[in-house]
């Protein structure tokens, strides 16, 4: 089937693309993975196998003041907290005995401000979280009781892919904000790159939107206008049968919408239904030059999101290896 676009009825095209690419059920009732069932012990072994010189990039940005959130939703930029200072060391006020001395800290931020996994608890539909569980039976007050990311812990860890959709069909290496990247642009790249894209993999769409704004300063990444997968990609992300994918951008479709008033409907279909993992604001800049050097598109990747009891995202510093 393929993906069609009625801007004027969001709704109903949500509700039909939700029907066709349901993976409701398909891993059984009790199911807390999705789409991560796709990576099994034999495709992490095929990512590990592409270690060939040792090379390793973290996809991560800072995790600091100077972060892009603005506020929006509560969402800040961490605010990190020294509790113990050399100075304190110093002047002898930790009371350790023999000179010993030492520094410690802590971190107060919104688990999706920078760098992150979003779980399947993070978006609903119509009431229904993955797998068409009850919304507020899945996440309370008490967080994710069913599917928090805590369960994804020991999973994100394979063959991954970059899809440098930026460099391959964009003007000097970047998309402009308001693009949106369809399943021709994906398979155009991916040919371009000399890489197939199927179960299991993990995906990386760089789009190049980062590039600027390291040049331009943040502007209005966090929410604003930017490159994007189209909603009309949710059949390939679900035909593909990718493990997760992850982009350089805020909200990983394209923004603003492609609908005459919505908000983040490709977020509605493959979280909830397709129980798609997705990562958002990954750093893919140092992995993607480099890939356009030695041409080498494919790579073990893990990407742990930290084990936040009942949490709905969490912070991760992907490590790609080469």
């Amino acid at each position: 089937m393929t993906t069609h676009i009625d801007r004027t009825d969001p709704a109903g095209t949500i509700a039909a693309a939700a029907k066709a690419y349901s993976n409701w059920g398909r891993w059984g009732e009790d199911d807390v993975l999705g789409t991560l069932n796709f990576l099994t012990e034999a495709k992490r072994r095929e990512g590990a196998a592409l270690v060939r010189r040792g090379v390793s990039f973290s996809l991560s940005q800072r995790f600091d003041m100077n972060g892009p959130q603005k506020g929006w939703r509560r969402r800040t930029n961490p605010v990190h907290t020294m509790i113990d200072t050399g100075t304190d060391a110093a002047l002898g006020h930790q009371g350790f005995p023999h000179g010993m001395g030492g520094a410690d800290d802590v971190i107060a931020m919104p688990l999706q401000c920078s760098t992150q996994w979003d779980g399947l608890g993070h978006i609903f539909d119509r009431g229904r979280a993955w797998n068409g569980r009850a919304a507020e039976k899945v996440v309370t007050s008490d967080g994710d009781l069913v599917t928090g990311i805590e369960h994804m812990a020991a999973h994100v860890a394979g063959r991954g892919v970059l899809l440098d959709v930026g460099r391959v069909i964009g003007a000097q290496g970047e998309l402009p904000d308001g693009f949106p990247i369809t399943e021709a642009h994906l398979t155009e790249t991916a040919a371009a790159h000399g890489v197939e894209v199927g179960r299991g993999d993990i995906v990386l769409v760089r789009t190049g939107q980062l590039a600027r704004v390291g040049r331009d300063g943040w502007g209005d990444y966090a929410g604003g206008p930017a490159p994007g997968l189209s909603f009309t990609t949710a059949g390939w992300l679900h035909r593909t049968e990718i493990a997760a994918i992850a982009t350089d951008t805020w909200g990983f479709e394209v923004r603003p919408n492609e609908f005459d008033h919505a908000f983040q409907p490709l977020h509605q279909v493959v979280i909830p239904n397709i129980g798609l993992l997705v990562g958002e604001m990954w750093d893919l800049e140092a992995l993607a030059d480099d890939c356009a050097v030695d041409g080498v598109h494919e790579f073990w990747l893990t990407a742990a999101p930290l084990p936040i009891t009942g949490a709905v995202g969490s912070p991760v510093n992907p490590i790609v290896v080469k």
